[in-house]
């Protein structure tokens, strides 16, 4: 067989500068058929490849995110818009030395497919899979765990203060969305950093947008920046020319000059340069507080970002990036979308394609609080909503279109919330705040000090209360009856099913002396509200005994009422007839059912979807400690004290004993373990 020959003027030294054409032109062809993106192993890689292969890195990281998000579910839009800065900030930044700190975690899908996590990004959010957000056990690039919108800059800075202790040379960069500018905690952060003199580099993400569009003054003012990118060209004229230097300085050294009335002719001239300054700087805000503005500039241009990054990097002092990205971008029509995103709601979470079922789906909790919340302020013009930039994800939608005058949405400011509904109730409103579990931890201090030491009726309605599924430990509420029940003047409740929830939202605007919280998970009602069902108040503190049993009682609260009932109904062929009661209110007790039960049955099991520590069994236990007969036992079954990992709804209640089967087993073994101590 012959062998393959290679041309004679390729050996030749006059051929060298055609061979290497040739071999280049080669290897740029056969790359051109390549996906560069499956080339890049960690953020290393993006350092040796120029400004038009890491464009080609852009589009293949932003085709792959759809490609595998819209497959399996996950967060969405925040990503596709931080595709350019997450390349930018690799390629220029030496990461891990140097620290990215993001903020929330929604826009990190890119970050986490260039820093080795490619085919891990296949299983995002499910269970044993990574993460939906960073995670620092999960790569050493994830600086900062972080599920919650404003701890960037905080944390950044802390970054930064350590690093200037140890006379460490590393670079610290917070990213930002405008959305958590809203937070307390954010602007804590940017009035702290912007007065050191600790080198940080803040870069604000602003795409109008956190779930749902923006809204506040601060939003406004950052929109009116964008709008009008001239104002930074004609700063950036005036005040480099060195005629204008000159002649500010001629004339504030001249005014110095004039007898009696010079120092009042310096402060009128700086007046008046910090109204110039306030009409031609589009970050004058940021510059008072003490950063280096630099923006707005293209977000989705990548060069300009590089090169901008490049530019400032070694900038001493605070410094601050204004960029302006599209949310979803790629996966919207520019053309029918608003350009900055605020159309582009419903791409902030896909969920997984669902198989398709005869049977029609149940109405999620959240829908129902919605509906029920909605059919009372018809009634009653005390009734408003107030919800912290969660209005569909709280089922609030239709109450927003409905009563558009009496819904507040006061962006990602959890605290100002509460106490804002404080404020209202105390002139006579009847609000009703919609925050989830886990975010409504945030308010913590002005529950106690704001609204329960005073006793005002603001009515709290926790959504997302429990296991969560495939968000995780920073979005499990799984702690809220622990938090809540040990606050003095505190009525907290969990309904059981639908008609429940609405007569508990009912039962607590009909009240007028204490705040009263209502918990309820991110599931589906056990069965639809009852159609023309008149709204009842429930007697605050009351149970509800829905079996009669005997010897072993079960105390439920909440979504373990039904998870219960098909347990002690699976328990039956095996001789145990438990009683069942609907613990729905957790604070305060039914006492005198619990003293009743107590004294008539052997094993009392208290099931709630909240920690064991310090929740609903733990007061049962602590109530009926010294009231105990011989041989009585008193089981708590919970949450465990740890964080619950995250994976689908119903396998995490599995993994920790919740589920019906879980239950039934527990209930089984205890019992018996009562009857072998007789």
């Amino acid at each position: 067989m012959p062998r393959h020959r290679v041309p004679e003027w390729f050996c030749r030294p006059a051929g060298l500068y055609r061979r290497a054409r040739m071999l280049a032109t080669i290897a740029y062809e056969i790359r051109s058929y390549m996906s560069l993106l499956e080339t890049i192993e960690s953020p290393s890689d993006l350092r040796s490849l120029d400004l038009e292969e890491l464009e080609q890195v852009v589009d293949e990281l932003r085709t792959y995110i759809i490609e595998v998000v819209t497959a399996i579910g996950g967060h969405f839009g925040s990503s596709l818009g931080a595709n350019e800065l997450t390349v930018a900030l690799h390629a220029v930044f030496d990461t891990p030395e140097d620290r990215i700190v993001w903020d929330v975690g929604h826009q990190t899908y890119g970050h986490k497919v260039l820093t080795g996590r490619r085919e891990a990004l296949k299983e995002i959010r499910k269970a044993h899979g990574i993460s939906g957000f960073p995670k620092r056990s999960e790569s050493p690039y994830d600086t900062f765990g972080v599920g919650h919108a404003g701890t960037s800059i905080s944390a950044a800075s802390g970054f930064a203060a350590m690093r200037d202790q140890l006379g460490e040379k590393r670079k610290v960069i917070a990213v930002i969305g405008d959305g958590a500018l809203t937070s307390g905690i954010s602007l804590e952060g940017l009035n702290n950093a912007g007065a050191s003199d600790s080198d940080l580099l803040v870069i604000l993400n602003d795409n109008r947008m956190s779930i749902s569009p923006n809204v506040g003054g601060l939003s406004h003012y950052l929109t009116r920046i964008i709008s009008d990118p001239t104002y930074n060209r004609i700063r950036q004229r005036i005040t480099d020319d060195p005629l204008y230097k000159m002649v500010k300085d001629g004339v504030w050294n001249l005014a110095g000059t004039v007898p009696v009335v010079g120092e009042n002719l310096r402060r009128a001239i700086g007046g008046f340069e910090e109204g110039l300054k306030g009409m031609l700087v589009p970050g004058i805000v940021f510059e008072e507080m003490g950063f280096r503005y630099f923006g707005p500039i293209d977000g989705h241009d990548l060069p300009e970002l590089v090169n901008t990054l490049k530019n400032i990097k070694d900038l001493p002092g605070p410094t601050l990036l204004h960029i302006h990205t599209i949310k979803g971008k790629g996966a919207i029509s520019e053309e029918t979308e608003d350009p900055y995103g605020a159309g582009s709601t419903k791409y902030h979470a896909l969920s997984p394609p669902k198989p398709k079922s005869s049977a029609p789906s149940l109405p999620r909790y959240q829908d129902v609080f919605g509906e029920a919340i909605r059919d009372i302020a018809r009634d009653d013009s005390r009734v408003c909503a107030i919800t912290a930039a969660m209005i569909e994800g709280t089922g609030l939608s239709g109450f927003a279109e409905e009563f558009e005058d009496r819904t507040y949405d006061v962006g990602i400011a959890e605290q100002h919330a509460v106490t804002f509904a404080a404020g209202m109730a105390l002139e006579g409103g009847r609000p009703v705040v919609a925050i989830y579990s886990t975010f409504l931890q945030r308010a913590y201090d002005q529950i106690v000090h704001d609204v329960a030491i005073q006793s005002i009726p603001v009515t709290f309605c926790l959504d997302r209360a429990g296991l969560v599924g495939e968000d995780g430990p920073t979005h499990h509420g799984g702690i809220d009856l622990s938090y809540l029940m040990c606050v003095p003047n505190m009525i907290v409740a969990a309904p059981k099913d639908a008609d429940e929830l609405r007569d508990l939202i009912y039962t607590a605007i009909q009240q007028s002396d204490k705040p009263f919280a209502i918990r309820y998970p991110r599931d589906s009602v056990p069965k639809p509200a009852t159609d023309g069902r008149v709204l009842e108040t429930l007697p605050i503190g009351s149970w509800e005994t829905l079996a009669e049993g005997h010897k072993v009682a079960v105390l439920a609260t909440g979504t373990m009422v039904e998870q219960s009932r098909q347990a002690l109904a699976a328990l039956m062929d095996t001789g145990i007839d438990a009683t069942l009661v609907n613990a729905r209110f957790v604070k305060p007790m039914d006492l005198t059912r619990l003293v009743a039960i107590a004294e008539t049955h052997d094993l009392v099991v208290t099931v709630e979807e909240n920690a064991i520590e310090g929740g609903f069994g733990a007061s049962v236990a602590s109530y009926l400690g010294d009231r105990l007969r011989p041989n009585q036992r008193i089981v708590n079954l919970g949450l465990p004290d740890r964080f619950v990992e995250h994976g689908p709804r119903k396998m995490l209640l599995d993994e920790v004993g919740l589920s019906s089967e879980g239950i039934a087993m527990s209930v089984r073994m205890h019992w018996q373990n009562v009857k072998e101590q007789r």
